[in-house]
């Protein structure tokens, strides 16, 4: 297979696209943002990784023919004369309007070349399986845009897509083919005139815009009738319990006012300070000690829950081979991660700040200072001994997002940044924790089915099963932990990531420590996706829950809190926060803000 350094690979694929797209002169790029694109004298192409497996192959193909398609078949002044301008939807029509001409460009390149037509249907696929994790909220247009175009190309090639693509847009082909099957059949008869496939593009996003429009007010009013309905029962549960309780204490320990309210406090901090062992206990403490931030947040059920060592999840042989491949796919950015390690450690080093005493009785022999014994025999040896100033104990905590948008160079250098900190933080005698967080299966796994058997109650709350995962305790030695690092590029690990949870289950953990100063960095790509919870609940309930836990991180423990988003804002959330764009700075951001933060004020 071709390396990331096989000039040949790249070459290839510029002379395929110059090719197809009949361009005599173009500059062709590659990048890791998830932002490629054709324009007259320029094409991006996503970055290939290290090692191309044949689902990586295919995608890259597909992508260059892709590109290759619109170079020839698309007029750009044309289509922004049709480009939808006004109404309440205008950013989402004018990305159907984007799919629709996307999918008349490979279609028609599809429908000349057979090869065309089998990379990108391969690409699809692979896309198909990438943007998964990404359709939880599935009332977001973009997502019916990516549907849109997926079965746009399908009825005007007549082909089959791949079971991955098929998957991807489950959701919105039954609406698709509903209201735009008339639409569609029309389009494929005007693939050669894109005025008039322009023109009867609105006429389909217009229908389908209506009847989206219509089926959410549906969806509104039995939202809604739901939830007052659920609040009302759960209220009234809620009341006859504490009269319950009420009862009780009055009954059993009449004499208990001032001692029963200190036990209440004392039961409240060890639940946030205890590591705890399962998730049900490490979280529920803490949920009812953030002063009624997040009292509103619940998860069905917490049975299926873990948290897991990162040896447990494969086989020793296979960590060992996992760890490897990402030796092997860091090995071309050797020199940087030294300079970043040489750079952090010198300004812990100098934020210790060493010096020495001379002129003692005992301790190192000072050579600076034999000559005057040479001089004076009779003087007697002078010795030194190194001192430091009180260097508060310090321990860091990495959360890295281990969910499936994250697959690829995002993850791999996610793991790689993590490595540099833990070994160069260890020289400097700082510990550090390394932790991932994801879903133990796809859309809900045993907390949907459990709650499938109970009749689907409205408003279930969290409704999937979480995995936490520690690739390396704060008291492990980095030597004893490099190697489940490699964990992360294991294929099928990645999967959904409900962030509320995992960073109060990092923040639990970290008060548990007995070290003076505690930090928690957060890596993530964007905001809390989980498909089985978002489709059963309001669509900003994972999001205003993980707000809540970074209020209560931030202003009621001691912890010290940083983010880096991967392409997504996270400045917005959190109050010391960063956002790259581009995943190669990933290890200088890390770096850079781990000193900012070892820096005196």
């Amino acid at each position: 297979m071709p390396a990331l350094n096989d000039d040949d690979f790249k070459r290839a694929t510029a002379i395929a696209i110059k090719a197809i797209g009949r361009k005599a002169v173009l500059e062709v790029g590659f990048s890791d943002l998830d932002t490629s694109g054709a324009g007259n004298q320029r094409v991006v192409l996503p970055q290939p990784p290290v090692v191309l497996s044949d689902a990586d192959l295919g995608f890259m193909r597909g992508s260059a023919d892709s590109a290759a398609t619109k170079l020839r078949f698309h007029n750009e002044a044309s289509h922004q004369s049709w480009m939808p301008s006004k109404g309440k939807n205008v950013g989402e029509a004018q990305e159907a309007f984007d799919a629709l001409e996307l999918a008349r460009c490979e279609a028609m390149g599809a429908l000349e070349l057979k090869g065309v037509e089998k990379n990108l249907a391969s690409m699809m696929g692979e896309e198909g399986k990438r943007k998964t994790t990404s359709y939880a909220s599935l009332q977001k247009k973009p997502v019916l845009a990516q549907a849109l175009r997926f079965v746009a190309w399908e009825k005007f090639t007549q082909s089959t897509l791949p079971p991955e693509a098929s998957l991807a847009i489950s959701f919105w082909r039954p609406f698709i083919e509903k209201h735009g099957e008339a639409h569609l059949t029309k389009l494929s008869r005007l693939l050669g005139d894109q005025e008039a496939y322009a023109a009867e593009s609105l006429k389909l996003i217009k229908s389908l815009n209506v009847a989206f429009e219509a089926r959410e007010e549906r969806n509104e009013r039995k939202q809604s009738k739901a939830a007052t309905q659920y609040e009302s029962e759960d209220g009234e549960e809620q009341r006859k319990e504490e009269r319950k309780k009420e009862t009780r204490r009055r009954a059993d320990q009449p004499d208990e006012d001032q001692d029963g309210g200190d036990a209440n406090e004392d039961t409240e901090t060890e639940g946030i300070s205890g590591e705890g062992i399962l998730p049900s206990e490490d979280l529920s403490g803490a949920r009812e000690s953030i002063e009624g931030h997040i009292t509103t947040y619940r998860a069905f059920t917490t049975e299926f829950d873990e948290i897991v060592e990162a040896q447990e999840l494969c086989y020793p042989e296979e960590l060992v081979r996992l760890r490897l491949m990402l030796d092997r796919q860091v090995a071309s950015m050797q020199s940087l991660v030294t300079r970043l390690a040489n750079r952090l450690q010198r300004k812990l080093m100098a934020q210790q700040m060493r010096h020495w005493e001379f002129d003692l009785e005992e301790g190192l022999l000072d050579a600076a200072r034999l000559a005057r014994v040479i001089v004076a025999p009779s003087h007697p040896l002078s010795y030194k001994v190194e001192k430091q100033t009180d260097f508060r104990d310090t321990v860091v905590t990495l959360l890295l997002d281990n969910s499936g948008s994250m697959s690829g160079r995002p993850i791999t250098l996610a793991a790689m940044s993590a490595d540099i900190l833990a070994r160069t933080l260890e020289r400097c005698g700082v510990k550090v924790e390394i932790l991932g967080f994801t879903t133990r299966e796809w859309k809900g796994g045993l907390s949907r089915e459990a709650w499938l058997k109970a009749g689907k109650p409205p408003l279930p709350g969290r409704l999937n099963d979480l995995r936490h995962i520690v690739y390396k305790s704060a008291d492990a030695p980095w030597r004893h932990a490099r190697k489940n690092l490699g964990l992360m590029l294991r294929q099928g690990l990645l999967k959904e990531n409900i962030d509320g949870e995992a960073l109060l289950w990092a923040a639990n953990r970290l008060t548990a420590r007995p070290e003076q100063r505690k930090i928690l960095m957060v890596l993530s790509d964007g905001a809390p996706v989980d498909d089985s919870t978002l489709s059963t609940n309001p669509g900003n309930y994972l999001e205003q829950h993980l707000k809540a836990v970074i209020t209560w991180v931030e202003n009621h423990t001691d912890i010290e809190l940083a983010a880096i988003g991967i392409g997504h804002d996270v400045t917005r959330m959190y109050r010391r926060a960063v956002t790259i764009a581009d995943t190669e700075q990933l290890a200088p951001v890390m770096t850079e803000q781990l000193a900012k933060l070892f820096e005196k004020d």
